[in-house]
C-alpha cells in the first residue's frame, strides 16, 4: 500500500531545502530527533481540510482498509471526530424537529463540550436499574433504546453510544442500529477504544455492525501518534455526512495539524495492510488465554473487549487502586486506569510475550483477601435546569464536592481518564451525584455562581 504522507516527508528531508517557512525549528535536528519530518502546508504537503492531494490519497486507503463509505483524518482525537459527527447529525437533521441527541449516559466530557457548542440537548438513555456498576459503563439495550425513540415527540438526530466503554464492554451494535434505522435515526458510535476491531476475524468495528458515524482513536490501540484519529462515514450513511465530513472536523480542529501525527496514519495503513491484523489477532489470543487462566489465580474481571482487561478488584478483595501499585511494583506494568472497583489494562498489537508474562507473573504474585462490599452505586439523574450551553458560559465558582448539594453544576468534573462526567452542566446536583463524587474521590466542583 502507497504512504504518499511519509514519502512526501522524506522526499523533502532528503532535498535538504532552506526551510523559509513553519515551523520555527527549520527542520533542524534537535532533542526530539523528529524535527526534519515536522513541516507545515507548503507546495504539494496538501492540506487536511481541503485535502485533494496526498492527505486525501492516505485517507481512501485507509477507507479501503475499514471498508467505510470515507475515512478523514484527524489530528484532534476522537474528541475533534465526535464533535464532528454530533454536527453533521444536528445540520441534517429532517426539518423543523428540534436539535436533540438521544445519548448513552457514560459519554467523554467531549460531548458535553460539544452540546454547549453545537447548543443541542442532550437527552440520556439510562442503564436499568442496577445493571451498571461503574461510572464508565452504562450498558443499553435494543428494547431500552425503543421505548426510548417511542417516548420522543419528535425523533432526534441521531443515537449516540460508547462502544466499547473505558472498561471494555460493548454494545450491541447491530440491534442498536438496527433500531436506530427503523426510525430513520442515525447511529453514531464513539469507538476511541476499538480501531483494531475492524482486524478481528470476524470484524467486531461498528462499521460493520451498522454504524453511519464512528470516530476511532488510531492511537489509542493502532501504532499511530498520540492524536492521530478517524472519523468513518459508512457505506449506507447519507451521502451528504461524506459531502460535509471536512468542513465538520474543520470547526474542531487547528489549522495547523500536526505532520508527523498524519504521516503516523499513513504508515499505520501499511501496518494494517501488512502484517497488523494478524499481530492483532495474535495479542486478542494472547489477551484470550490470560483471561482464561485468571479464575484460577483467584481474579475475576468485566467486559468483553478482546484486547482490554478490565480487573474486577474489588469482586477479588482489593482495590484498583492496589491492583494497579501491585502491578506496577511486581511486574514493572503501567495501566491504563485504576479506580476504587477497577484496575485497566490495555494490550494491542505491539504488546510482546515478554509484556504478558510480566501481567502474569504480577498477578500470580497477588496476595488477595476476602470480597471488599461494593454498595450499588445510584443513578446521578440530576434536574435539567438550564441548557449546557447556558451554565457551561455562565459565570462560575469551585466549591468543595460536599458543599454542592442543589447547586447548577458548570463545568463537568470528571477524573481524566476516563473523563464520564458525573454531574453534566446545567443540571442541579442532587444526593446522589454527590455520594458519586464522594466514591470517586472528587474534592472539587464547578459551579454556577449564586
Amino acid at each position: 500500500m502507497t504512504t504518499p504522507i511519509w514519502d512526501f516527508l522524506e522526499r523533502y528531508r532528503q532535498a535538504e531545502m532552506y526551510r523559509l517557512h513553519m515551523p520555527g525549528h527549520k527542520g533542524v535536528t534537535g532533542p526530539l530527533g523528529c524535527e526534519v519530518w515536522d513541516i507545515t502546508e507548503i507546495e504539494g504537503a496538501d492540506s487536511l481540510y481541503e485535502a485533494s492531494g496526498i492527505l486525501a490519497e492516505s485517507e481512501e486507503n485507509a477507507a479501503a482498509l475499514f471498508g467505510s463509505g470515507a475515512t478523514f483524518y484527524s489530528t484532534g482525537g476522537s474528541s475533534q471526530c465526535g464533535k464532528a459527527m454530533l454536527h453533521l447529525a444536528l445540520q441534517n437533521r429532517p426539518a423543523g424537529t428540534p436539535p436533540v441527541i438521544l445519548a448513552a449516559r457514560n459519554v467523554h466530557k467531549s460531548f458535553v463540550h460539544a452540546a454547549a457548542l453545537l447548543d443541542f440537548e442532550p437527552v440520556w438513555l439510562w442503564p436499568e436499574e442496577g445493571t451498571s456498576s461503574s461510572l464508565c459503563a452504562c450498558p443499553i439495550t435494543a428494547e431500552g433504546l425503543e421505548r426510548a425513540l417511542a417516548a420522543l415527540a419528535a425523533p432526534p438526530a441521531a443515537v449516540y453510544v460508547t462502544s466499547p466503554d473505558y472498561l471494555g464492554n460493548m454494545a450491541d451494535v447491530s440491534a442498536l442500529a438496527e433500531v436506530c434505522h427503523a426510525h430513520q435515526t442515525p447511529l453514531l458510535v464513539d469507538n476511541a477504544h476499538g480501531a483494531y476491531l475492524r482486524f478481528l476475524s470476524p470484524s467486531l468495528h461498528p462499521l460493520d455492525l451498522g454504524a453511519d458515524l464512528c470516530c476511532d482513536s488510531a492511537h489509542k490501540t493502532l501504532p499511530v501518534l498520540t492524536g492521530g484519529a478517524y472519523l468513518h462515514v459508512g457505506k449506507a450513511a447519507p451521502a451528504v455526512f461524506q459531502e460535509q465530513a471536512r468542513s465538520a472536523l474543520s470547526l474542531f480542529g487547528s489549522t495547523s495539524p500536526s505532520y508527523l501525527t498524519l504521516a503516523s496514519l499513513d504508515l499505520c495503513n501499511r501496518f494494517l495492510e501488512e502484517e497488523g491484523p494478524e499481530r492483532i489477532r495474535a495479542a486478542a489470543r494472547r489477551m484470550a488465554a490470560l483471561k482464561q487462566d485468571l479464575p484460577q489465580w483467584g481474579w475475576s474481571f468485566v467486559g468483553t473487549e478482546p484486547l482490554k482487561l478490565t480487573l474486577d478488584a474489588a469482586a477479588c478483595g482489593v482495590s484498583g487502586f492496589s491492583a494497579a501499585e501491585n502491578l506496577r511494583v511486581d511486574g514493572s506494568v503501567e495501566l491504563e486506569y485504576a479506580d476504587r472497583d477497577h484496575a485497566v489494562l490495555m494490550a494491542s498489537g505491539a504488546t510482546d510475550e515478554e509484556a504478558f508474562r510480566a501481567v502474569e507473573q504480577a498477578l500470580r504474585a497477588s496476595v488477595l483477601r476476602r470480597p471488599v462490599p461494593r454498595p450499588a452505586l445510584p443513578l446521578a439523574k440530576g434536574k435539567r435546569v438550564l441548557s449546557v450551553r447556558e451554565a457551561l458560559f455562565a459565570p462560575q465558582e469551585t466549591v468543595p464536592a460536599e458543599e454542592s448539594l442543589g447547586r447548577i453544576c458548570g463545568a463537568p468534573t470528571v477524573g481524566c481518564p476516563p473523563a464520564v462526567p458525573i454531574a453534566v452542566s446545567g443540571e442541579r446536583i442532587g444526593p446522589a451525584a454527590v455520594s458519586l463524587f464522594r466514591y470517586y474521590g472528587v474534592e472539587t466542583v464547578d459551579v454556577l455562581r449564586t
